[in-house]
């Protein structure tokens, strides 16, 4: 199905924490925007090759308005940059999605882990919980109070929420919340890749649901050359080794939606007729990966000489 595109109004923008800015974003005709679900995230389509992903971090019920924020990132690649200083009111801003590769499964209890923007996705999933009568709470923690976005909205949940600005309270405290985890008890969390690698060394991956803004780091190894057949023209394409899968069938004149080229927001994601991935990618769960269904084709490979993709 082709995802949603359009062209949306920045509605209002403003500071949200130290470094981070909210925008609100609304059709330009008053048009309803497309129904979302929490962990969903947005294209920015900023600028000719600038598109940048940023998580729905507003109320999923609210059609007339969609919301992001934004941390600035001096060492970043222009993305964060450009929302800071031009998306003011009133300017346009081209939009493609939602995606959601990080979806709030059901659970009758939950453990929220979240590090500086990385509340972004998080804080729409605390109000499903809520409403689903879920129990859970949340450790949210950021370099400064100061630095840490939407701390008076989850303020409304008392002791529920846990916050723990490091130069207050130095590094979160994951054994005292995911050690000895009460049953059926599902962990997500988003932040930094520390943060990220940290709490896997913690939880099983059965329990675990992740979100990375930046790829995980992979040993590195040798590629090979594979060939992949486009299932849908039956044309087969060479890809040499250090060659991405993506960039390979593109060349090839293969029409194929990307946006990160780094494996972490899904745009890519693509059927896998036959062959066997060789998975690098930091969206898909190790279920999904086992199964083989789907690869990112941006970063992953094969494991063999020959993957068919329905292409």
């Amino acid at each position: 199905m082709t995802p949603y595109e359009a062209g949306l109004v920045v509605a209002d923008a403003r500071p949200a924490a130290d470094g981070v800015r909210v925008l609100t974003l609304r059709h330009p005709l008053g048009e309803p925007l497309p129904e979302w679900t929490p962990g969903a995230h947005l294209d920015l389509l900023l600028a000719p090759d600038l598109e940048r992903q940023f998580s729905l971090c507003g109320d999923p019920a609210d059609r007339e308005v969609w919301r992001v924020a934004v941390l600035r990132e001096p060492a970043g690649r222009g993305g964060s940059a450009y929302v800071h200083e031009k998306l003011a009111p009133g300017a346009e801003v081209r939009v493609r999605g939602p995606r959601n590769h990080f979806p709030l499964e059901p659970a009758p209890r939950y453990r929220f882990v979240a590090g500086g923007i990385g509340i972004t996705p998080i804080l729409p999933m605390l109000a499903a919980a809520e409403a689903a009568g879920a129990e859970w709470t949340l450790l949210y923690g950021g370099r400064s109070r100061a630095s840490m976005a939407f701390t008076g909205e989850l303020a409304a949940y008392g002791d529920r929420v846990t916050l723990a600005p490091e130069d207050e309270t130095g590094l979160l405290d994951l054994a005292a919340v995911l050690d000895h985890l009460p049953p059926d008890t599902l962990v997500y969390c988003c932040g930094p890749g520390p943060l990220l690698d940290a709490v896997e060394e913690r939880c099983p991956p059965q329990v675990l649901r992740t979100e990375r803004f930046r790829p995980k780091e992979r040993p590195a190894g040798e590629d090979e050359e594979f060939e992949v057949v486009l299932a849908r023209s039956g044309r087969s394409v060479t890809v040499p080794p250090h060659v991405s899968v993506l960039d390979a069938v593109r060349a090839a004149g293969a029409e194929v939606l990307y946006s990160c080229a780094e494996g972490t927001c899904g745009t890519c994601e693509t059927e896998v007729v036959e062959g066997v991935p060789d998975h690098r990618d930091s969206v898909l769960t190790e279920e999904e990966r086992a199964a083989g269904e789907t690869m990112l084709i941006c970063v992953s490979r094969c494991r063999g000489k020959r993957l068919v993709l329905d292409l």
